[in-house]
């Protein structure tokens, strides 16, 4: 049971850098000379990279940006909470009641990456030709799938003993 306790927490760490290097990095989407992330857009001019505001209008309506950007801190501070929560409880609660918490706080961030990455692909990017989602919108997609993994395992291992 160690060892499995020991893999749900490296799993749940996974989670949260991958959570944090998707809202963090600069890379949603991805040309040659430009790319995107949530916070700002970075353009290639005379061969240095140069931080500009992101584009306003109705291809990137800002009601949309705010609630992927607000998403995805959540996603980060809802895992972080539910590791927090996970070691507390391994020590704290007995045996049915522990990682009920953890999982409640992962399966949030799990929605939480979800909506985020989901508004974006909806919203953003429609009218770009060339172009691609970078690797920072894939490490959101991974993430999802493993916050909702580990918020399925808290919810199975509640009933085993620690």
């Amino acid at each position: 049971m160690l060892i499995l306790l020991g893999g749900i927490f490296v799993l749940h760490i996974i989670g949260i850098i991958l959570l944090v290097v998707a809202t963090v990095d600069n890379a949603w989407w991805v040309t040659d000379t430009v790319s995107t992330d949530v916070w700002v857009r970075w353009t290639l001019q005379n061969g240095v990279w140069n931080s500009t505001d992101l584009p306003t209008g109705p291809s990137y309506p800002q009601d949309y940006l705010q609630a992927v950007q607000a998403s995805s801190v959540l996603a980060c501070i809802f895992s972080i909470l539910g590791i927090f929560v996970f070691v507390a409880q391994l020590f704290t609660l007995e045996k049915g009641k522990r990682f009920t918490i953890s999982g409640i706080f992962q399966i949030l961030a799990c929605l939480c990456i979800m909506i985020a990455a989901s508004i974006y692909t909806d919203r953003f990017h429609l009218d770009e030709k060339n172009g691609s989602y970078g690797h920072c919108f894939i490490l959101a997609w991974i993430a999802f799938a493993l916050t909702f993994i580990s918020s399925i395992i808290y919810f199975v291992l509640r009933k085993k003993t620690a």
